[in-house]
């Protein structure tokens, strides 16, 4: 605690012939060093604690300007070292302010009784007229909110849930707020009932009020121009700015909303853009991202997504109200013009086209295409494996992840393969089967779930299933594999044993994170009986799980293995082996082939369309390579070709290690 001492008669004196005045001078205290020449046209009111003014502020253009107050008034105000405030037109109330912070031309700062800053409020996500409401706090996951959101069968688990939030919203509550160290708060207009962060900077913002900006050195949070924020919270890394109006909203780590976006009963998590367009109480997971101005997501949860301009969906009927809800599973994108009547469910990395009013639930047949013909939802399955887009999608996600904050709150995993997809390729496959079996290898047209898959689809969709399933398997066996010398069957068969029994079963996607159903259910009855009772023990079992997310893979890979190579775990030998790598390799190289294929169609002729404006057809194609590069030098299309390459080095190097092991 740093020592302050009462103001000197002389201080007094001078602060007086400097316009200063004070409801009582001995309600003003000041710290060792103190100077009154920084100090004019003040008035203090309450308990007032003034540091010192000693440094400069220089801002852009060259001005300096040196630290000190300046028609200000202050009521029960703490000001840390070298701050510089000035022209506040009414006043900064029930503030703590921390040092090197630099305060000018705001209308009102102030904390107004009791407040929690944003934490508790009520987040009535989904479901518009309630029922799914998210309890926001400052360490709130993705993982945390799809629990409150979506577990409401288990009621016990939700007010358990409901009683920790409110437990650190009451521990938080305060009536005095907190501006940090090295905050920049500029021609900005009413902020009450605020904390702010560390190394924030606010320019130009309308209106804050009943929130927490959680800005830090590491991740400071930028709000800019014309911005209106009531009932938030900020994340770390965050920039909110140009016209953005956000009501009742979480905004998680380095997100980014601009443009006049506007939200309201909505959450985004880490890495979510939006600009342009309107949320309605959406769950945007992690990688939401919208841009166009007639994009409305409404009633709706996304992660990894990214929606085309004039992307609409509806969650009311005219009936009973807004009260539908849908799921667009991680990855799923939608095309411009794209039109969804909730409830709905869309497979995960799926390619929504068109206008679906069938309320067709696609989550067992990812990477699928649904396109509309004649008001008709059409279904083409697994079709999304083989393109570009997709695996462009996987590559870019981990380099677009722009959290620099070292306590991330969402565990994200990018895996486009894993048992969450697998799973429900494997029951995908089942289905499509099933289906030709029922209707006849012969029938044109098959229907599930009001819609409509072709013959050739169908058959197209059991083919792409079981090259990603070869794939994975073959990818999780390789791994397990490597860097060992074996000399025996016997050794490769202990080598292959799970490390834990953790992971066999369903697995779920959490929002980004992908864990075992049963590693959830754990941690909710433990929060359900009371051995888990805080924010940050339920973050740190995410985090566990997360962390041990590939031997968790390794276990339910292994009944896999032994399910779909139908192979006994006692008796499998190195021959075996070298067939499912082998079957990996025809996999992977034919996968990374279609892929190739599918690239070089954005090199054809037509896609020169535009180019070479008044030229002949050779001067077309020069704009074009000059533009876009040629096909064969594209960073793209080089990386696919030495995938390929890589990969059957791979596969090769360990048949090799294995070939010589006798049966």
């Amino acid at each position: 605690m740093k020592d302050y001492r009462r103001l000197t008669e002389d201080e007094i004196l001078q602060l007086k012939s400097q316009s200063c005045l004070a409801d009582d001078w001995g309600n003003v205290s000041v710290a060792e060093g103190f100077n009154c020449e920084y100090v004019h046209h003040t008035r203090f009111s309450g308990e007032v604690e003034l540091g010192v003014f000693e440094a400069e502020f220089t801002l852009p253009g060259g001005i300096k300007k040196h630290s000190g107050l300046r028609h200000v008034t202050l009521h029960n105000v703490s000001v840390g070292d070298n701050c510089c405030i000035e022209n506040i037109q009414n006043y900064i109330a029930n503030y703590e302010i921390g040092s090197d912070t630099f305060i000018e031309n705001v209308d009102i700062i102030l904390v107004d009784r009791l407040s929690t800053f944003g934490n508790g409020v009520e987040v009535a996500v989904l479901n518009e007229t309630g029922g799914r409401e998210v309890l926001m706090n400052d360490k709130l996951s993705a993982h945390q909110a799809y629990i409150l959101a979506l577990y409401r069968h288990r009621p016990e688990l939700i007010n358990r849930m409901k009683s920790i939030a409110d437990y650190y919203s009451n521990k938080h509550a305060s009536a005095v707020g907190s501006i940090g160290n090295h905050v920049m708060i500029l021609n900005t207009g009413s902020i009450k009932n605020v904390r702010i962060g560390d190394y924030c900077h606010i320019c130009g913002t309308c209106r804050l009020s009943n929130g927490s900006v959680n800005s830090n050195v590491t991740a400071p949070v930028h709000i800019g121009h014309g911005v209106i924020c009531d009932d938030f919270i900020i994340s770390s890394g965050s920039k909110v700015d140009d016209g953005t109006m956000l009501t009742r909203c979480f905004v998680g780590q380095s997100c980014k909303l601009g443009h006049n976006y506007s939200a309201s009963d909505s959450l985004f998590f880490s890495n979510c853009q939006g600009e342009n367009g309107e949320a309605c109480a959406i769950f945007a997971g992690p990688f939401t991202v919208t841009h166009h101005k007639s994009t409305l997501l409404i009633a709706g949860m996304f992660s990894f997504m990214n929606a085309g301009s004039g992307s609409n969906q509806s969650n009311h009927m005219y009936k009973l109200g807004p009260i539908h809800q849908g799921t667009m599973e991680r990855g799923a994108k939608t095309t411009s013009d794209s039109y969804i009547l909730w409830p709905a469910r869309v497979g995960a990395f799926s390619l929504v086209m068109g206008r679906h009013v069938n309320h067709a639930d696609t989550s067992n047949l990812p990477f699928s295409y649904l396109i509309e013909q004649r008001n008709t939802t059409y279904l083409v399955p697994g079709v999304n494996l083989r393109s570009v887009g997709t695996i462009r999608d996987a590559q870019k996600w981990p380099k677009r992840d722009k959290r620099k904050d070292p306590n991330r709150l969402d565990y994200i995993n990018y895996n486009l393969l894993s048992p969450y997809t697998i799973q429900k390729m494997f029951k995908g496959r089942s289905i499509l089967k099933e289906l030709k079996r029922v209707s006849g290898e012969t029938s044109e047209i098959y229907s599930y779930q009001s819609a409509k898959i072709k013959n050739s689809s169908l058959n197209n969709g059991i083919r792409f299933y079981e090259i990603a399933i070869h794939k994975f398997l073959g990818n999780s066996i390789i791994k397990r594999l490597e860097g060992i010398n074996f000399q025996t069957n016997e050794e490769i068969r202990q080598r292959l044993k799970p490390d834990t029994e953790i992971g066999l079963g369903e697995w779920v996607d959490v929002s980004g994170l992908i864990a075992p159903k049963s590693e959830i259910d754990r941690l909710l009855d433990g929060i359900e009986n009371g051995t888990v009772n805080r924010l940050k023990s339920i973050n740190a079992s995410f985090a566990e799980m997360h962390e041990n997310y590939y031997t968790y893979e390794w276990t339910w890979a292994y009944h896999k293995i032994q399910e779909f190579y139908g192979l006994d775990p006692e008796t499998i030998t190195a021959q075996d082996i070298i067939g499912i790598v082998k079957a990996w390799q025809q996999a992977v190289v034919g996968l990374d082939k279609m892929v190739y294929e599918d690239a070089k169609k954005e090199f054809s002729l037509s896609s020169m369309t535009g180019f070479g404006a008044d030229g002949s057809h050779d001067e077309m194609k020069l704009d074009f390579e000059q533009v876009r590069g040629d096909f064969e030098s594209n960073t793209f299309v080089t990386a696919v070709l030495k995938h390929i390459e890589d990969k059957t080095a791979l596969g090769n190097e360990l048949i090799k290690r294995i070939e010589a092991i006798e049966s």
